[in-house]
């Protein structure tokens, strides 16, 4: 063989070699074990539509499964409304220390520990941001994320803070109240008859159930989920103090107890839940979005939202279980 010829084969052996060297694992086909066994959760899921993106933040592989649809967040959208309060602490418009007033009025039911809204007092409380920052992220407190939001300015403060920094696919219009006055059937000022039948209760919570489920604003992509994620581990979102404090805060939230029970002792899980109601046996919203990382560094970010799903909480906690088991079944913790 010529020895130029020699020459060109050896050099593109070599480039070839190196390319594929830097891609990632996935990319050589690897990832199929974890996309198959996401795709036969979303088949066991039906008729719910499950979506999930998990991406690799050591080789940047990603695997989605129904992730590029919005899905409502429910409790999820705390994470980011927490991102935009603490920029403002970074900023130094607002400090963690000063004290926030809330009205009886602005109490709300629904939190996943007895946190400010069940432990109320008299007609007015002051709180610390900081005390509400870890009600709303750690303990999934309603009261507490509106107050925050209230202090923003409104949620579309949130929406605007996650565009400036590339986040699309996740918006945030609502705060708790407003949805639940959704659900409730009793937005734009409608109320509930003293007298309601038991038919009519049905038939108001099912125009409610339909309102929620139809609803664009306070909903994410599994893909911007994750994006999310990735911004915030990689320290793009906040300050190095701030970045950490929302890591803990996630890392807190022990309740529910969801991609969490699927994960292997050792490593280190920060998420934030978001549940919806259920009626007439349908959920709307059952979702669970983290960051995973074991003891040697290797972290993965894994978004995963569940909607319209007849499957009783015992199946879908169980479903949750298994996506992360099955993330974490990657060798050695990777993807």
């Amino acid at each position: 063989m010529h020895t130029s010829i020699r020459r060109l084969l050896r050099a593109s052996s070599a480039l070839c070699f190196a390319v594929t060297m830097a891609l990632p694992a996935w990319a050589s086909g690897a990832e199929a074990p974890l996309r198959d066994a996401l795709a036969q959760l979303a088949e066991g899921a039906k008729p719910g539509i499950l979506g999930v993106t998990v991406v690799d933040l050591q080789t940047h592989a990603r695997t989605r499964i129904n992730a590029d649809r919005a899905y409502p967040m429910m409790s999820v959208f705390k994470a980011p409304v927490a991102a935009a309060v603490l920029a403002e602490v970074d900023a130094g418009r607002i400090a963690l220390g000063q004290e926030v007033t809330i009205d009886r009025k602005d109490v709300l039911e629904g939190s996943a520990v007895p946190s400010i809204g069940a432990q109320f007092q008299g007609e007015r409380m002051r709180f610390t941001v900081d005390r509400l920052l870890v009600a709303a992220v750690s303990e999934s407190d309603n009261t507490a994320v509106d107050a925050l939001i209230r202090l923003l300015g409104g949620p579309a403060v949130v929406t605007r803070y996650l565009r400036a920094h590339g986040i699309e696919g996740m918006r945030v219009d609502l705060g708790e109240g407003d949805v639940g006055r959704i659900f409730d059937d009793t937005a734009s000022g409608r109320t509930i008859p003293e007298n309601e039948t038991e038919a009519a209760r049905a038939a108001r919570r099912q125009r409610g159930y339909l309102a929620v489920m139809a609803d664009a604003r306070n909903t994410s992509t599994p893909d911007a989920a994750a994006v999310f994620l990735e911004k915030l581990w990689r320290g793009k979102l906040l300050s190095g103090a701030s970045t950490q404090h929302l890591l803990q805060l996630m890392a807190g939230q022990t309740l529910p107890n969801r991609l969490r029970a699927g994960l292997p002792p050792g490593v280190r899980f920060a998420d934030k839940c978001g549940t919806s109601g259920t009626f007439d046996g349908q959920t709307a919203a059952f979702n669970d979005i983290g960051i995973i990382t074991w003891p040697d560094g290797h972290t993965v970010v894994v978004a995963a939202f569940l909607t319209g799903s007849r499957a009783d909480a015992k199946t879908r906690n169980a479903l949750f279980a298994d996506i992360a088991r099955a993330v974490a079944a990657r060798p050695a913790g990777g993807l």
